[in-house]
């Protein structure tokens, strides 16, 4: 497969986490595979857009005639990393009736009462559907690990819990693309202030953005291990560096680009007479 103008290395190979990973030697202002600047950045997102829409709209005209396959995108990361620019940018250019976009805020009192996946299974995507988590199930192993709300028996029951879900997505026809935003604590710093600098992003801010930054290294150690643990061949994690958010827009799009088109979609032949109903048009 030819790479798209720009690029050096396909995305989804340079990002994938494998044996031998290691949060802490990846860089979070690079642009891995990538030869350009930001400008091309913008240029090769928009020219690769209707790519990935096409593939989309594939998935879905497939599942409207008995298919059963469907698109997990997972996105974690600390505050301000851009899961709402990839939302945003990169999904955002696909037809929307095909997207089933769910975020994950701090659990309700009925949901603490059940197992973590118990709120996660109803969200996972239907036949043809384009799924988005914004956060996920990961944030009960990584926060609960970080504040030790959690011990390490029932940390490892998750890990192993969410295997056993990715796995039977899978095996359902679900295809996981798990991605995490890598970003740098001096960006992060950037970013926040930016908000209380702009009025029209002052409802992004929070105070516990700030509070959080106190356990930046717990928070990499809790990724390393949810790496460590949660990255299978059914269901892989891609950490993408988001300091530049051109970037990490490119990189991912490119990501699902790759993913959709490794499913070899195909348009429906439609169940009537071509030739007939060609015919009647004529007529009519």
């Amino acid at each position: 497969m030819s790479l798209p103008l720009g690029f050096t290395a396909s995305p989804a190979g340079v990002l994938k986490v494998g044996p031998g990973f290691s949060l802490a030697a990846r860089p979070t202002n690079a642009a891995p595979g990538f030869s350009g600047k930001k400008h091309d950045g913008a240029a090769a997102l928009a020219a690769r857009a209707p790519v990935l829409a096409q593939l989309q709209e594939q998935l879905f005209a497939e599942s409207r005639f008995g298919g059963r396959r469907s698109v997990l995108l997972v996105l974690q990361a600390m505050d301000t990393a851009g899961k709402g620019g990839i939302v945003g940018h990169v999904v955002g250019a696909v037809d929307p009736q095909g997207v089933k976009l769910q975020a994950f805020k701090a659990p309700t009192e009925e949901e603490k009462a059940h197992d973590f996946l118990w709120r996660v299974r109803p969200a996972a995507p239907e036949p043809g559907m384009f799924g988005v988590f914004d956060r996920s199930h990961y944030e009960d192993v990584l926060i609960h690990r970080v504040h030790g709300w959690a011990g390490e028996a029932e940390l490892d029951r998750r890990y192993e819990a969410i295997n056993g879900f990715e796995a039977e997505l899978a095996a359902a026809g679900t295809t996981v693309v798990k991605v995490m935003l890598h970003l740098g604590p001096d960006e992060q710093l950037k970013r926040l202030g930016a908000r209380l600098h702009d009025p029209t992003k002052f409802w992004k801010y929070s105070s516990g953005d700030l509070d959080e930054r106190a356990f930046w290294p717990a928070y990499m150690d809790a990724y390393q291990k949810a790496f460590e643990r949660t990255s299978t061949a059914s269901a892989p994690w891609y950490v993408v560096p988001a300091d530049k958010k051109w970037y990490a827009r490119l990189a991912v799009q490119e990501i699902l680009i790759e993913t959709l088109g490794a499913m070899n979609l195909q348009w429906p032949a439609g169940n009537f007479d071509l030739q007939h109903e060609r015919a009647r048009l004529k007529d009519a």
